[in-house]
Protein backbone atom coordinates (compact mmCIF):
# COMPACT_ATOMS: atom_id res chain seq x y z
CA UNK A 1 0.00 0.00 0.00
CA UNK A 2 0.95 3.21 -0.81
CA UNK A 3 1.36 5.89 2.00
CA UNK A 4 -0.60 9.13 0.87
CA UNK A 5 -0.40 11.78 3.74
CA UNK A 6 -1.36 15.57 3.11
CA UNK A 7 -0.88 18.86 4.69
CA UNK A 8 -4.01 21.02 4.72
CA UNK A 9 -3.64 24.69 5.98
CA UNK A 10 -6.49 27.05 5.81
CA UNK A 11 -5.38 30.54 4.08
CA UNK A 12 -6.45 32.87 6.67
CA UNK A 13 -2.92 34.21 7.20
CA UNK A 14 0.74 33.17 6.81
CA UNK A 15 2.47 29.46 7.74
CA UNK A 16 3.42 29.78 11.45
CA UNK A 17 5.65 27.37 13.03
CA UNK A 18 3.17 24.75 14.00
CA UNK A 19 1.73 24.31 10.79
CA UNK A 20 5.16 24.05 9.32
CA UNK A 21 6.21 21.47 11.28
CA UNK A 22 2.82 19.47 10.89
CA UNK A 23 3.85 19.74 7.13
CA UNK A 24 7.61 18.56 7.46
CA UNK A 25 6.26 15.24 9.56
CA UNK A 26 3.89 15.10 7.05
CA UNK A 27 6.32 15.35 4.23
CA UNK A 28 9.01 12.97 5.78
CA UNK A 29 6.62 10.02 6.26
CA UNK A 30 5.64 10.24 2.83
CA UNK A 31 9.31 10.48 1.65
CA UNK A 32 10.48 8.08 3.98
CA UNK A 33 8.00 5.44 2.75
CA UNK A 34 8.10 6.08 -1.05
CA UNK A 35 4.87 7.74 -0.54
CA UNK A 36 3.12 10.53 -2.09
CA UNK A 37 2.46 14.04 -0.24
CA UNK A 38 -0.53 15.93 -1.29
CA UNK A 39 -0.97 19.93 -0.56
CA UNK A 40 -4.86 21.11 -0.17
CA UNK A 41 -5.67 24.33 0.78
CA UNK A 42 -8.77 24.52 2.55
CA UNK A 43 -10.98 27.42 1.82
CA UNK A 44 -14.45 27.22 2.36
CA UNK A 45 -14.03 29.99 5.09
CA UNK A 46 -14.99 32.44 2.52
CA UNK A 47 -14.61 35.73 4.67
CA UNK A 48 -11.07 34.86 6.17
CA UNK A 49 -9.33 33.29 3.26
CA UNK A 50 -7.52 35.45 1.13
CA UNK A 51 -4.92 34.75 -1.89
CA UNK A 52 -2.59 36.79 -0.10
CA UNK A 53 -2.57 33.66 2.40
CA UNK A 54 -2.38 31.08 -0.38
CA UNK A 55 0.36 32.63 -1.97
CA UNK A 56 2.50 33.00 1.21
CA UNK A 57 1.61 29.41 2.63
CA UNK A 58 2.99 28.42 -1.18
CA UNK A 59 6.01 30.48 -1.12
CA UNK A 60 6.60 29.05 2.72
CA UNK A 61 6.33 25.47 1.51
CA UNK A 62 8.81 26.54 -1.85
CA UNK A 63 11.18 27.85 0.39
CA UNK A 64 11.25 25.30 3.05
CA UNK A 65 11.80 22.68 0.19
CA UNK A 66 8.84 20.88 1.03
CA UNK A 67 7.95 19.77 -2.29
CA UNK A 68 4.21 18.02 -2.37
CA UNK A 69 3.26 15.30 -5.47
CA UNK A 70 -0.32 16.11 -5.69
CA UNK A 71 -1.69 19.64 -5.21
CA UNK A 72 -2.57 21.94 -4.60
CA UNK A 73 -6.07 21.51 -4.20
CA UNK A 74 -9.05 23.84 -3.16
CA UNK A 75 -11.86 22.87 -1.59
CA UNK A 76 -14.37 25.90 -3.03
CA UNK A 77 -13.53 23.68 -6.11
CA UNK A 78 -15.23 20.86 -4.58
CA UNK A 79 -18.78 22.24 -3.76
CA UNK A 80 -21.10 20.00 -6.31
CA UNK A 81 -18.94 16.98 -4.51
CA UNK A 82 -19.89 18.05 -1.10
CA UNK A 83 -23.14 18.40 -2.18
CA UNK A 84 -23.65 15.17 -3.59
CA UNK A 85 -22.11 13.81 -0.45
CA UNK A 86 -24.61 15.41 1.35
CA UNK A 87 -27.73 14.63 -0.46
CA UNK A 88 -26.54 10.70 -0.38
CA UNK A 89 -26.33 10.78 3.40
CA UNK A 90 -29.80 12.36 3.48
CA UNK A 91 -30.95 9.69 1.29
CA UNK A 92 -29.46 7.01 3.04
CA UNK A 93 -30.88 8.13 6.40
CA UNK A 94 -27.54 8.68 7.54
CA UNK A 95 -28.23 12.30 7.67
CA UNK A 96 -31.13 14.79 8.64
CA UNK A 97 -32.49 18.29 9.02
CA UNK A 98 -32.44 20.05 11.98
CA UNK A 99 -35.06 23.33 12.40
CA UNK A 100 -33.76 23.99 16.09
CA UNK A 101 -33.05 27.92 16.10
CA UNK A 102 -30.09 29.84 17.57
CA UNK A 103 -32.46 30.47 20.62
CA UNK A 104 -33.77 27.10 21.21
CA UNK A 105 -30.30 25.62 21.06
CA UNK A 106 -28.76 27.89 23.38
CA UNK A 107 -32.01 27.51 25.90
CA UNK A 108 -31.18 23.18 25.43
CA UNK A 109 -27.62 23.69 26.40
CA UNK A 110 -28.44 26.19 29.43
CA UNK A 111 -30.73 23.38 30.66
CA UNK A 112 -27.99 21.11 30.18
CA UNK A 113 -25.58 23.50 32.37
CA UNK A 114 -28.06 23.33 35.68
CA UNK A 115 -28.44 19.75 35.21
CA UNK A 116 -24.48 19.49 35.39
CA UNK A 117 -24.62 17.66 31.75
CA UNK A 118 -22.25 17.78 28.87
CA UNK A 119 -23.95 20.57 26.96
CA UNK A 120 -24.60 18.54 23.35
CA UNK A 121 -27.05 18.45 20.76
CA UNK A 122 -30.17 16.45 22.19
CA UNK A 123 -30.76 14.86 18.67
CA UNK A 124 -34.68 16.83 19.00
CA UNK A 125 -34.78 16.66 14.98
CA UNK A 126 -33.24 13.38 14.66
CA UNK A 127 -36.48 11.69 13.87
CA UNK A 128 -38.98 14.61 12.18
CA UNK A 129 -40.81 13.26 9.76
CA UNK A 130 -42.27 16.48 8.14
CA UNK A 131 -40.15 19.56 7.49
CA UNK A 132 -40.89 23.12 9.12
CA UNK A 133 -42.25 25.33 6.90
CA UNK A 134 -40.19 28.58 6.67
CA UNK A 135 -37.53 27.92 8.84
CA UNK A 136 -33.95 27.55 7.47
CA UNK A 137 -32.42 24.06 8.41
CA UNK A 138 -28.96 22.76 8.87
CA UNK A 139 -28.01 18.95 8.09
CA UNK A 140 -26.88 16.73 11.06
CA UNK A 141 -25.08 13.67 10.88
CA UNK A 142 -26.95 10.37 12.44
CA UNK A 143 -23.85 9.94 15.02
CA UNK A 144 -24.42 6.28 16.08
CA UNK A 145 -25.74 6.16 19.68
CA UNK A 146 -24.41 2.85 20.98
CA UNK A 147 -20.93 1.07 20.28
CA UNK A 148 -17.87 3.04 20.67
CA UNK A 149 -14.63 5.12 17.45
CA UNK A 150 -11.60 3.24 18.27
CA UNK A 151 -8.89 5.73 16.96
CA UNK A 152 -5.63 4.30 15.74
CA UNK A 153 -3.13 6.85 16.41
CA UNK A 154 0.87 6.29 15.77
CA UNK A 155 1.37 9.14 18.67
CA UNK A 156 -0.91 8.24 21.21
CA UNK A 157 -1.51 5.10 21.04
CA UNK A 158 -5.15 3.75 20.67
CA UNK A 159 -7.45 6.21 21.72
CA UNK A 160 -11.55 5.19 22.28
CA UNK A 161 -14.26 7.22 22.06
CA UNK A 162 -18.17 6.43 23.09
CA UNK A 163 -20.53 7.30 20.49
CA UNK A 164 -23.08 8.05 23.43
CA UNK A 165 -20.79 10.99 23.78
CA UNK A 166 -21.07 12.32 20.58
CA UNK A 167 -23.48 14.10 19.30
CA UNK A 168 -25.00 14.62 15.84
CA UNK A 169 -22.94 17.47 14.60
CA UNK A 170 -23.90 20.19 11.67
CA UNK A 171 -22.25 18.87 7.97
CA UNK A 172 -24.33 21.28 6.13
CA UNK A 173 -24.82 25.16 7.29
CA UNK A 174 -28.56 26.55 6.75
CA UNK A 175 -27.36 28.64 3.70
CA UNK A 176 -25.97 24.84 2.40
CA UNK A 177 -22.14 25.35 2.52
CA UNK A 178 -20.53 22.47 4.00
CA UNK A 179 -18.79 22.74 7.40
CA UNK A 180 -15.57 21.23 8.16
CA UNK A 181 -15.88 17.59 9.50
CA UNK A 182 -17.78 16.80 6.51
CA UNK A 183 -15.47 18.50 4.05
CA UNK A 184 -12.70 17.67 5.10
CA UNK A 185 -13.79 13.82 5.35
CA UNK A 186 -14.69 13.59 1.61
CA UNK A 187 -11.57 14.97 0.81
CA UNK A 188 -9.61 12.83 2.69
CA UNK A 189 -11.34 10.11 0.66
CA UNK A 190 -11.08 11.36 -2.62
CA UNK A 191 -7.74 11.71 -2.30
CA UNK A 192 -6.74 8.31 -0.99
CA UNK A 193 -5.53 9.82 2.09
CA UNK A 194 -4.08 6.82 4.24
CA UNK A 195 -1.96 8.50 7.00
CA UNK A 196 -3.38 11.73 8.76
CA UNK A 197 -0.57 13.97 10.45
CA UNK A 198 -1.99 16.84 12.24
CA UNK A 199 -2.09 18.84 15.29
CA UNK A 200 -3.42 17.57 18.83
CA UNK A 201 -6.08 20.15 18.40
CA UNK A 202 -8.28 17.97 16.25
CA UNK A 203 -7.89 14.74 18.41
CA UNK A 204 -11.48 15.33 19.18
CA UNK A 205 -12.53 15.66 15.66
CA UNK A 206 -11.76 12.14 14.52
CA UNK A 207 -14.08 10.24 16.53
CA UNK A 208 -16.78 12.36 14.31
CA UNK A 209 -14.71 11.89 11.01
CA UNK A 210 -14.30 8.14 11.46
CA UNK A 211 -17.99 7.48 11.84
CA UNK A 212 -18.68 9.49 8.57
CA UNK A 213 -16.17 7.78 6.48
CA UNK A 214 -17.75 4.30 7.90
CA UNK A 215 -21.12 5.63 6.86
CA UNK A 216 -19.60 6.29 3.16
CA UNK A 217 -17.88 2.97 3.30
CA UNK A 218 -14.77 4.13 3.20
CA UNK A 219 -11.50 3.17 4.53
CA UNK A 220 -9.95 4.99 7.67
CA UNK A 221 -6.84 6.55 7.41
CA UNK A 222 -4.21 5.78 9.87
CA UNK A 223 -3.51 9.02 12.56
CA UNK A 224 -0.87 10.93 14.43
CA UNK A 225 -1.93 13.82 16.59
CA UNK A 226 1.34 15.53 17.32
CA UNK A 227 1.06 17.46 20.22
CA UNK A 228 1.11 21.31 19.98
CA UNK A 229 4.34 24.01 20.22
CA UNK A 230 4.85 25.65 23.66
CA UNK A 231 6.48 29.15 24.38
CA UNK A 232 8.64 29.77 27.06
CA UNK A 233 6.27 30.51 29.66
CA UNK A 234 4.52 27.41 29.09
CA UNK A 235 1.72 28.99 26.72
CA UNK A 236 0.85 27.90 23.35
CA UNK A 237 3.11 29.52 21.10
CA UNK A 238 2.11 32.71 19.58
CA UNK A 239 3.46 35.85 18.23
CA UNK A 240 4.66 37.43 21.03
CA UNK A 241 7.01 34.16 22.02
CA UNK A 242 7.67 35.16 18.33
CA UNK A 243 5.42 32.89 16.68
CA UNK A 244 5.80 34.67 13.00
CA UNK A 245 5.67 33.64 9.47
CA UNK A 246 7.97 31.13 8.04
CA UNK A 247 9.26 33.74 5.83
CA UNK A 248 10.00 35.57 8.63
CA UNK A 249 12.38 33.25 9.53
CA UNK A 250 14.06 33.74 5.70
CA UNK A 251 14.23 37.48 6.66
CA UNK A 252 15.42 37.10 9.87
CA UNK A 253 18.67 35.44 8.04
CA UNK A 254 18.18 31.76 8.43
CA UNK A 255 18.69 28.84 6.20
CA UNK A 256 15.83 26.31 5.66
CA UNK A 257 17.51 23.61 6.29
CA UNK A 258 18.01 24.64 9.56
CA UNK A 259 14.80 25.74 10.18
CA UNK A 260 13.73 21.98 8.99
CA UNK A 261 16.14 20.52 11.54
CA UNK A 262 14.98 22.83 14.32
CA UNK A 263 11.26 21.87 13.38
CA UNK A 264 12.11 18.08 13.21
CA UNK A 265 13.52 18.06 16.66
CA UNK A 266 10.44 19.60 18.18
CA UNK A 267 8.79 16.50 19.78
CA UNK A 268 11.20 14.05 17.97
CA UNK A 269 14.95 13.14 18.92
CA UNK A 270 17.50 10.58 17.74
CA UNK A 271 19.63 10.22 21.06
CA UNK A 272 21.20 13.39 22.09
CA UNK A 273 21.83 14.19 17.82
CA UNK A 274 21.10 17.80 17.78
CA UNK A 275 22.16 18.22 13.89
CA UNK A 276 20.50 16.33 10.38
CA UNK A 277 20.98 16.83 7.00
CA UNK A 278 17.57 16.67 5.24
CA UNK A 279 18.22 13.19 3.84
CA UNK A 280 19.33 12.07 7.11
CA UNK A 281 15.84 13.49 8.75
CA UNK A 282 13.96 11.05 5.82
CA UNK A 283 15.96 7.88 6.77
CA UNK A 284 16.13 8.63 10.59
CA UNK A 285 12.13 10.13 11.42
CA UNK A 286 9.61 7.55 12.29
CA UNK A 287 6.40 9.27 13.20
CA UNK A 288 5.98 6.88 16.11
CA UNK A 289 9.09 8.21 17.96
CA UNK A 290 7.51 11.80 18.52
CA UNK A 291 6.78 12.53 21.76
CA UNK A 292 3.51 13.05 23.39
CA UNK A 293 4.06 15.93 25.40
CA UNK A 294 4.01 19.64 24.06
CA UNK A 295 7.21 20.99 23.22
CA UNK A 296 9.18 24.36 23.69
CA UNK A 297 9.76 26.95 21.56
CA UNK A 298 13.47 28.16 22.14
CA UNK A 299 14.85 30.52 19.59
CA UNK A 300 18.50 30.64 21.00
CA UNK A 301 18.45 26.70 19.86
CA UNK A 302 16.77 27.76 16.58
CA UNK A 303 19.86 30.23 16.57
CA UNK A 304 22.71 27.81 17.45
CA UNK A 305 21.38 25.51 14.47
CA UNK A 306 21.58 27.93 12.09
CA UNK A 307 25.06 28.84 12.81
CA UNK A 308 26.01 25.59 12.58
CA UNK A 309 24.57 25.17 8.91
CA UNK A 310 26.04 28.08 8.16
CA UNK A 311 29.75 27.04 9.11
CA UNK A 312 28.89 23.60 7.43
CA UNK A 313 27.00 24.83 4.02
CA UNK A 314 29.51 25.33 1.00
CA UNK A 315 30.21 28.73 0.00
CA UNK A 316 27.96 28.13 -3.37
CA UNK A 317 24.44 27.13 -1.52
CA UNK A 318 25.04 29.99 1.04
CA UNK A 319 25.36 32.18 -1.68
CA UNK A 320 22.38 31.53 -3.18
CA UNK A 321 20.19 32.04 -0.11
CA UNK A 322 22.36 35.03 0.67
CA UNK A 323 21.25 36.64 -2.96
CA UNK A 324 17.93 37.88 -1.22
CA UNK A 325 19.99 39.42 1.94
CA UNK A 326 22.38 41.22 -0.63
CA UNK A 327 19.58 42.80 -2.69
CA UNK A 328 18.50 44.43 0.68
CA UNK A 329 21.82 45.98 1.10
CA UNK A 330 22.20 47.16 -2.52
CA UNK A 331 25.07 44.65 -2.57
CA UNK A 332 25.91 43.84 -6.15
CA UNK A 333 28.34 40.81 -5.82
CA UNK A 334 29.62 41.31 -9.34
CA UNK A 335 31.04 44.65 -8.44
CA UNK A 336 33.56 43.51 -5.87
CA UNK A 337 35.65 39.67 -5.25
CA UNK A 338 34.64 36.73 -5.65
CA UNK A 339 31.28 36.27 -3.87
CA UNK A 340 32.44 32.49 -2.62
CA UNK A 341 36.12 33.59 -1.52
CA UNK A 342 34.26 36.06 0.70
CA UNK A 343 31.48 33.57 2.58
CA UNK A 344 34.37 31.26 2.96
CA UNK A 345 36.40 33.40 5.13
CA UNK A 346 33.06 34.79 6.73
CA UNK A 347 30.90 31.61 7.38
CA UNK A 348 32.52 30.88 11.18
CA UNK A 349 32.19 34.30 12.25
CA UNK A 350 28.07 34.61 11.81
CA UNK A 351 24.54 33.38 13.24
CA UNK A 352 22.57 34.49 10.22
CA UNK A 353 22.46 35.79 6.77
CA UNK A 354 21.26 39.11 7.71
CA UNK A 355 24.23 39.45 9.41
CA UNK A 356 26.86 37.78 6.97
CA UNK A 357 25.04 40.09 4.51
CA UNK A 358 25.78 43.40 6.40
CA UNK A 359 29.62 42.02 7.39
CA UNK A 360 30.80 41.94 3.94
CA UNK A 361 29.21 45.44 2.47
CA UNK A 362 32.75 46.78 2.45
CA UNK A 363 33.94 44.37 -0.31
CA UNK A 364 31.42 45.62 -2.70
CA UNK A 365 30.35 49.33 -1.30
CA UNK A 366 33.25 51.95 -0.91
CA UNK A 367 31.96 54.15 2.40
CA UNK A 368 33.14 58.05 3.35
CA UNK A 369 33.28 57.63 7.11
CA UNK A 370 34.73 55.24 9.94
CA UNK A 371 33.06 53.40 12.79
CA UNK A 372 33.34 56.35 15.44
CA UNK A 373 34.16 53.45 18.46
CA UNK A 374 37.06 52.10 16.31
CA UNK A 375 38.35 55.28 14.87
CA UNK A 376 38.58 57.27 17.70
CA UNK A 377 40.92 53.68 19.45
CA UNK A 378 42.95 53.06 15.99
CA UNK A 379 43.56 56.59 14.85
CA UNK A 380 45.84 58.19 16.99
CA UNK A 381 48.96 60.46 15.58
CA UNK A 382 51.02 57.23 16.28
CA UNK A 383 49.12 55.09 13.00
CA UNK A 384 49.96 57.99 10.52
CA UNK A 385 53.52 56.72 10.08
CA UNK A 386 52.52 52.94 9.70
CA UNK A 387 49.93 53.70 7.42
CA UNK A 388 51.99 55.97 5.12
CA UNK A 389 54.39 52.96 5.20
CA UNK A 390 51.87 50.35 4.26
CA UNK A 391 50.88 53.09 1.44
CA UNK A 392 54.26 53.84 -0.25
CA UNK A 393 54.85 49.98 0.18
CA UNK A 394 51.37 48.70 -1.53
CA UNK A 395 51.55 51.08 -4.03
CA UNK A 396 54.92 49.17 -5.80
CA UNK A 397 53.15 45.80 -4.80
CA UNK A 398 52.65 43.68 -8.18
CA UNK A 399 51.93 40.76 -6.91
CA UNK A 400 48.29 41.33 -4.88
CA UNK A 401 48.18 38.01 -2.32
CA UNK A 402 47.69 37.61 1.46
CA UNK A 403 51.10 36.20 1.89
CA UNK A 404 52.52 39.17 0.50
CA UNK A 405 50.42 41.80 1.94
CA UNK A 406 51.09 40.09 5.23
CA UNK A 407 54.81 40.07 4.80
CA UNK A 408 54.52 44.35 4.30
CA UNK A 409 52.81 44.48 7.65
CA UNK A 410 55.54 42.40 9.21
CA UNK A 411 58.33 44.80 7.18
CA UNK A 412 56.07 47.84 8.58
CA UNK A 413 56.13 46.63 11.96
CA UNK A 414 59.98 45.70 11.88
CA UNK A 415 60.92 49.12 10.90
CA UNK A 416 59.02 51.14 12.82
CA UNK A 417 59.89 48.81 15.64
CA UNK A 418 56.41 48.23 16.77
CA UNK A 419 54.11 45.26 17.57
CA UNK A 420 52.16 44.15 14.48
CA UNK A 421 48.51 45.03 16.10
CA UNK A 422 49.95 48.69 15.74
CA UNK A 423 50.22 48.22 12.08
CA UNK A 424 47.70 45.28 11.79
CA UNK A 425 44.90 47.20 13.30
CA UNK A 426 44.71 50.58 12.14
CA UNK A 427 45.29 49.10 8.33
CA UNK A 428 41.95 47.19 9.35
CA UNK A 429 40.16 50.13 10.16
CA UNK A 430 41.19 51.90 7.52
CA UNK A 431 40.07 49.55 4.50
CA UNK A 432 37.24 48.18 6.23
CA UNK A 433 35.79 51.28 8.03
CA UNK A 434 35.48 49.22 11.23
CA UNK A 435 37.69 47.42 13.95
CA UNK A 436 36.61 43.75 13.32
CA UNK A 437 37.33 41.64 10.01
CA UNK A 438 38.42 38.18 9.15
CA UNK A 439 42.09 38.36 8.84
CA UNK A 440 43.36 41.42 7.48
CA UNK A 441 45.55 39.99 4.43
CA UNK A 442 42.90 37.87 3.07
CA UNK A 443 40.86 40.47 3.54
CA UNK A 444 42.91 42.91 1.75
CA UNK A 445 43.62 40.73 -0.84
CA UNK A 446 39.77 40.21 -1.85
CA UNK A 447 39.04 43.55 -0.96
CA UNK A 448 41.76 44.43 -3.74
CA UNK A 449 44.56 46.86 -4.78
CA UNK A 450 43.04 49.80 -6.36
CA UNK A 451 40.32 50.22 -2.71
CA UNK A 452 43.13 49.30 -0.40
CA UNK A 453 45.19 52.28 -1.51
CA UNK A 454 42.52 55.14 -1.98
CA UNK A 455 40.92 53.68 1.67
CA UNK A 456 44.38 53.81 2.87
CA UNK A 457 44.58 57.60 1.93
CA UNK A 458 40.81 58.55 3.09
CA UNK A 459 42.26 57.24 6.63
CA UNK A 460 45.34 59.53 6.59
CA UNK A 461 43.09 62.43 5.27
CA UNK A 462 41.04 61.49 7.92
CA UNK A 463 44.07 61.65 10.26
CA UNK A 464 44.81 64.99 9.43
CA UNK A 465 42.44 66.72 10.14
CA UNK A 466 41.89 65.28 13.27
CA UNK A 467 44.64 66.58 14.50
CA UNK A 468 45.25 70.17 12.51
Amino acid sequence: MTIRTRFAPSPTGYLHIGGARTALFSWLHARKHGGKFVLRIEDTDRERSTQESVNAILESMTWLGLDFDEGPFYQTHHFDRYDEIIDKLLHEGKAYRCYCSKEELEAMREQQRKNKEKPRYDGRCRDLVEPKEGVDSVIRFRNPIEGEVLVKDDVRGDVVFKNAELDDLIIARSDGTPTYNLTVVVDDMDMKVNFVIRGDDHLNNSPRQINILEALGAEVPRYAHVPMILGADGKRLSKRHGAVSVMQYRDDGYLPEALLNYLVRLGWSMGDREIFSVDEMIALFDIKDVNKAPSTFNPEKLLWINQEYIKASTPAHIARHLSFHLANENIDPTEGPDLHEVIKIHQERVKTLVELAQSIRYFYHDFDTFDEKAAKKNFKAAAVEPLKQLKARYETLENWKADEIHNVIIEVSAQLDVKMGKVAQPFRVAITGGGVSPSIDITAELIGKARVLRRLGMALDFIAQKFA
